[in-house]
């Protein structure tokens, strides 16, 4: 929940910018492992294990990988291999085991970018951006529960004196989870991301970390990095971090809010005028943007809640042990007011509230960028904004449409989403958001195929 105004970004160390120095760079920190990494459309971490004397060969010719197996990345077992290309600018020391480094890779087949991978989305999306002349940067905020084992198989927060009313911010909570909030922290500082703040969230047993915004690739790479070192970390101490939305239901759900800015190649700030009449701080470009997001709102949702487990942190309203969810209900913006799907928190930038813990940070961030820019292009007005408390009880805005209730009416927003359906482009004989809306409606249709407890609570004995 940040209020923090944007900063420069506070580089450890210039990354590597070609395979000379990436080698060069592999010597000098002692590496003797490289993963070589990506993620499927899911999110989910995929990478092999690269010696230090293979690095040559990484980089000559990647690394190779049956796309099957990697689940959800749009290949069949007859397909060809994805072979995984690395990008050397991402090149990264991990900051818990010795000799360790990672490399984000944009996935390949038959020598081509593989049209179904997240990474190479948002890459040809930031391109055209270029194109434009302008840069897309992202600040992101990622919330995550820290967990443990029950006696029983089931889960409970990790800290079980962590159960107050009101427990966001708690000095004595965040104390007695101590070791793992500033070991994170430590690893922040050692990648040189410029942690600069760290919190116990809204629900028991919920965390935060801030780091500095980048270019919106980078910011992307550090969600996907930040998810994985985080899990590692809480592994070794024999507890759970989980980035599911939401695993209890009285409490608040885990979101993954994305701060939006666009610039000038020249470094100019394009969603920033001081002079702005209606007081935010907001270009006209900055509104346009605006706009389209909120005129795309239904199918963008259906790429930043893409979980069934999604729909049930957005809107919960008052249903939590807090008394508020701090997620949006309606394609709203207003100013520093978090009740709105789009929130304004300082001159000359956006925060998008409808995003959670366990989106694809390259497909969420390519389909805001999409649905932003049709806004520029029609110059889109998104009206004044919304100061309403969208959380109280019966509230509804004047405008506004509500956001999908499920995972399967979004992914139907995202198959009608003309606008997307361009954005993401064709991939093989089908378009992208096909094969996306497709495997989200396979997913709630077998969510909706099993029989879970609160229906046998509710009807075994009563029908």
């Amino acid at each position: 929940m940040s209020t923090r105004v944007e900063a420069p970004t506070h580089a450890q160390a210039r990354p590597p910018r070609s395979a000379e120095e990436f080698v060069r760079a592999v010597e000098r920190d002692g590496i003797e492992f490289v993963l070589a990494m990506f993620v499927n459309v899911d999110g989910r971490p995929c990478c092999k294990l690269v010696p230090a004397a293979a690095v040559p060969r990484l980089l000559a010719d990647g690394v190779g990988f049956a796309g099957h197996a990697v689940g959800s990345i749009g290949q069949s077992p007859a397909d060809p291999d994805v072979v995984a290309v690395p990008d050397v600018t991402s090149y990264s020391v991990l900051p818990w085991r010795t000799g360790l480094a990672v490399v984000q890779c944009d996935p390949h087949v038959n020598g081509a970018p593989w049209p179904y991978a997240p990474r190479v989305i948002l890459r040809r999306a930031l391109a055209e951006l270029a194109g434009r002349g302008m840069v897309l940067k992202v600040g992101a905020e990622p919330e995550y529960f820290l967990l443990r084992r029950t006696a029983d198989g089931g889960i409970a927060v990790a800290d079980p004196e962590d159960t107050g009313p009101r427990p966001c911010y708690d000095a004595r909570g965040l104390g007695r989870s101590l070791d793992h909030v500033a070991e994170v922290s430590r690893a922040l500082g050692r990648l040189g991301w410029g942690n600069y703040s760290n919190d116990h969230e809204d629900a028991h047993g919920q965390f935060e970390h801030n780091f500095d915004y980048a270019d919106a690739l980078v910011t992307a790479d550090r969600v996907v990095l930040f998810r994985y070192l985080v899990q590692m970390l809480a592994r070794d101490a024999g507890l759970i971090a989980s980035f599911m939305p939401k695993p209890f239901g009285h409490l608040t759900g885990s979101g993954l809010h994305l701060h939006l800015s666009l610039w000038g190649t020249g470094g100019e700030e394009l969603f920033l005028d001081e002079g702005d009449a209606r007081g935010l701080g907001v270009s006209a470009l900055g509104y346009a943007f605006i706009g389209g997001v909120l005129a795309h709102a239904p199918g963008v949702v259906g790429f930043t809640c893409p979980t069934v487990n999604s729909y049930k942190r957005l809107g919960a309203r008052g249903d939590t042990a807090s008394g508020s969810s701090w997620a949006p209900t309606y394609a709203t913006y207003g100013g520093n007011n978090r009740t709105q799907l789009l929130r304004v928190p300082a001159p000359g930038r956006v925060e998008a509230r409808c995003v959670d813990s366990s989106a694809n940070p390259y497909l969420a961030t390519a389909a805001l960028l999409a649905a932003g820019l049709d806004g520029v292009d029609r110059s889109a007005d998104p009206g004044p904004p919304n100061e309403a408390d969208l959380e109280a009880a019966a509230a509804q805005p004047s405008s506004g449409a509500p956001l999908p209730a499920t995972l399967a009416e979004a992914a139907e927003a995202v198959r009608r989403d003309a606008v997307l359906r361009a954005a993401f482009g064709k991939a093989g004989e089908g378009e992208f958001v096909d094969f996306y809306a497709r495997s989200k409606h396979e997913e709630f249709a077998e969510y909706h195929r099993a029989v879970g407890g609160w229906e046998v609570d509710r009807y075994l004995t009563t029908l």
